[in-house]
């Protein structure tokens, strides 16, 4: 997988039973599935623990169930500091969130594609659902919808996706998997069959009450929120929220017109290194004609460093967002508005 979260188990989950562990935010970052990039971002995994930490609490308040446990104030990060109940509580931005643990079934890969139901048969009582949900309230330039669906599909009256970024009259759902080396959509009939027991109506109401509770505070600090996703875990036969929701790597949001999220490095990186983004392209391409999981295999470049400005400036825009975001100066950050601004001129 090409998380750039560490992962630590305080009590392992048994079948009958969650566990408690939690999330180490790292400073580094992926683009295109390639998993860590050559550099890092400063300030990136800080400001995305917290700003993750802060919606999760709003999700509490709203009756959303999550996974969540809180967060280790950085004064006292030990391998093992205590959580604490609240993100106030703490003296700066965190690095570690605590979480219950559910358990991940092995996903085997034959011939015959993955089995899902030899995944299913493993999971107890709670397994963490190995689909993507996504929500849609805007189609940005990038997004991949544009290459999947045309306007009138998802509400539009017009025949042709615009230059820039269009809203949709009412959010959307997708499904996606979420454990294949490649991600791929799938319709509704494949996404209920590898939900398992995860009813496919309850994941969709729990993104769609997760989008409205980011949706409405990114409106109070003057965000548009495009879009974004969620992973969920089954437990009893209740669906929670997992992983994390609402940052810039998870979602995408726009201040001032300007993309303000993890698509800024992808379209970077597109100018940037070209060369290395065909390569992905074409080694994802001869993986799935070929039917190998590892697509990293077939290819032959390597991502090439950010210059040592555009790693500044994305670190600014992590910090500057979390701080706007959560309303709180947790970082020694530009403000938004010049955060926004040198983002804009890369």
């Amino acid at each position: 997988m090409t998380s750039v979260k560490e992962f630590r188990v305080d009590r392992a989950p048994t079948d009958d039973e969650l566990g408690r562990g939690r999330f180490v935010f790292t400073d580094d970052y992926s683009v295109f599935d390639w998993g860590p990039m050559p550099d890092t971002i400063p300030e990136k995994g800080r400001s995305l623990c917290t700003m993750g930490a802060d919606n999760f609490e709003r999700l509490a308040d709203a009756g959303v169930p999550t996974h969540y446990r809180g967060v280790v104030d950085p004064a006292e990060a030990g391998v093992d500091a205590p959580p604490t109940d609240e993100l106030d509580a703490v003296s700066g931005p965190p690095r570690q969130m605590a979480i219950d643990l559910t358990v991940v079934p092995d996903l085997p890969h034959g011939d015959d594609g993955y089995d899902y139901d030899a995944f299913h048969a493993d999971a107890g009582s709670h397994y963490l659902v190995p689909l993507e949900i996504v929500f849609r309230n805007e189609v940005p330039v990038g997004s991949s919808l544009r290459t999947r669906r045309e306007p009138e599909d998802v509400g539009l009256d017009r025949h042709r996706w615009p230059d820039e970024a269009v809203s949709l009259p009412e959010p959307i759902v997708e499904f996606s998997t979420k454990f294949e080396e490649q991600d791929r959509y799938l319709d509704e009939a494949e996404a209920d069959a590898i939900a398992g027991r995860a009813d496919l109506d309850e994941l969709r109401e729990t993104a769609l009450a997760v989008n409205e509770t980011i949706t409405e505070r990114a409106t109070e600090t003057g965000f548009v929120h495009e879009d974004g996703k969620i992973e969920c875990l089954w437990v009893d036969g209740e669906v929670r929220v997992a992983d994390v929701a609402g940052t810039f790597d998870e979602n995408r949001f726009a201040y001032d017109g300007q993309e303000l999220s993890k698509e800024v490095l992808r379209q970077f990186y597109k100018a940037y290194d070209p060369d290395w983004v065909a390569a992905v392209k074409d080694a994802k391409a001869v993986a799935a004609e070929e039917g190998v999981a590892d697509w990293k295999s077939f290819c032959e470049e390597s991502p090439a460093e950010l210059p040592a400005d555009v790693r500044e400036v994305a670190g600014e825009m992590y910090a500057a967002g979390t701080n706007a975001y959560t309303g709180r100066e947790w970082f020694e950050a530009p403000g938004i508005d010049e955060a926004v601004d040198a983002v804009r001129d890369l």
